[in-house]
């Protein structure tokens, strides 16, 4: 689980087996936990957030979204290489 980002109490981050799906990035705090699409920035799931804390999320990753991009891509380019 690469983390890409920590921002006060939240945690970014992508699951390494996760390179089948598009490119997205895992917000967790506490025991709460959602989900949002990168391209276009959208909300994919959420379990336990506020539609207010979702919307400061959403807000988060617009702000980080390419950083969160480019570290989808340099992973998922790297660990393919890796296997070949």
């Amino acid at each position: 689980m690469p983390t890409i980002l920590r921002v006060g109490p939240y945690r970014l981050y992508f699951y390494s087996h996760e390179s089948n799906e598009p490119p997205h990035v895992h917000i967790d705090r506490d025991k709460l936990s959602t989900k949002f699409w990168l391209e276009p920035v959208s909300l994919a799931s959420n379990l336990g957030f506020s539609a207010k804390e979702l919307r400061k999320l959403q807000s988060l990753v617009q702000e980080n979204q390419q950083t969160l991009v480019e570290a989808w891509y340099g992973y998922f380019s790297d660990s393919s290489r890796r296997e070949s």
